[in-house]
């Protein structure tokens, strides 16, 4: 029996092979990403909305995804594969360790548009004969090394490392952090404009008034009101560790042309982040006082927050775990 990490039959692999787990930290550029998360959805022939799809070319297709959207080869019939960064990086894995059962499990589902610097993921390899699987003495370098050389440009494996057979990138996680950048400016971005939210305010923010409003949300609360609709999880409890904004602007831009937040806890609900964001800006340019978003927080109504800004400013800066299983990913 394969152990429930490592799901999946090496073909060809030595049915008695000592499995190896790696852990890869990952930076990508989300922009040409339908998110994190691997996403097959099929296409339904005839009238109706099937899976919450658009209809596409008027020839009678129902499909949920559109014109627009990132695809990738799928390799299930009747499905189209949509193009995230877990089903890029799985395929490149599986063809440098020639098994094609590898499931690479990530720790965070990041959103369409949304960046990472220290997304964290994980798989098992069956090393067998006939060169199958990465064994240990190999070595994580040169695999991390193997793995770049065939992804694309917008991808990237920062560190890969051995690690226990147990590692669970998810359920071993004890805090993550966030970025969210403000470009604050009558003029558009141009060179990073996929990496940031471009306020027009031409008072600028008031960065006193964004930490005010960001303290009162540190803590343990209920985030009810800064989670999207259709979140899924059991509870909307959750720690912000610490909360902090901050001036970056560059020598040549004017004070307060970028401004940064940064988050962390020990976990988000779904648009949690872009929602916090959306409530710090309303409060840089008074339209919500910090009472109002300790207010916000107490009536566990999403129409009470701030709304949700866009997913280009934001980046999952690094995922921390205790030592025994795996500490901190490099920032």
């Amino acid at each position: 029996m394969r152990d429930a990490q490592g799901q999946g039959d090496g073909a060809g692999a030595a049915a008695d092979a000592a499995p190896v787990r790696y852990k890869l930290t990952v930076a990508y550029d989300g922009t040409g990403f339908c998110g994190w998360q691997k996403q097959e959805p099929s296409e339904v022939a005839g009238g109706g909305e099937g899976e919450g799809g658009q209809r596409d070319g008027g020839d009678g297709v129902t499909r949920a995804y559109s014109e627009g959207t990132p695809r990738m080869e799928s390799v299930r019939a009747g499905r189209v594969a949509l193009r995230t960064v877990q089903g890029v990086l799985e395929q490149v894995v599986r063809g440098v360790c020639r098994e094609p059962g590898i499931e690479l499990m990530g720790a965070s589902r990041t959103d369409s548009g949304v960046h990472a610097r220290g997304q964290v993921a994980a798989f098992t390899t069956w090393p067998g004969s006939r060169g199958i699987g990465w064994p240990a003495e190999r070595g994580a370098e040169r695999l991390a090394m193997a793995i770049n050389s065939r992804l694309p440009e917008d991808i990237v494996v920062r560190v890969a490392e051995i690690t226990h057979g147990r590692f669970d990138p998810i359920g071993d996680c004890e805090a993550k952090g966030y970025s969210y950048t403000y470009y604050v400016s009558p003029r558009r971005p141009l060179w990073d404009r996929a990496f940031v939210h471009h306020v027009r305010h031409p008072e600028g923010l008031d960065i006193a008034a964004m930490q005010a409003a960001g303290a009162m949300l540190v803590g343990e609360h209920d985030f009810a009101a800064f989670a999207a609709a259709g979140h899924g999880r059991l509870t909307t409890v959750r720690r912000i560790n610490a909360l902090s904004v901050r001036d970056i602007s560059g020598e040549d831009e004017p004070a307060g042309t970028r401004i940064r937040m940064d988050v962390s806890g020990s976990g988000f609900l779904w648009n949690m982040v872009r929602i916090i964001a959306g409530t710090l800006l309303h409060a840089g340019i008074g339209r919500m006082t910090a009472a109002d978003v300790g207010a916000a927080l107490a009536s566990r109504e999403r129409r009470h927050a701030g709304p949700t800004l866009g997913p280009e400013g934001l980046c999952l800066e690094w995922i921390r775990y205790g030592l025994e299983a795996g500490g901190q990913s490099p920032k």
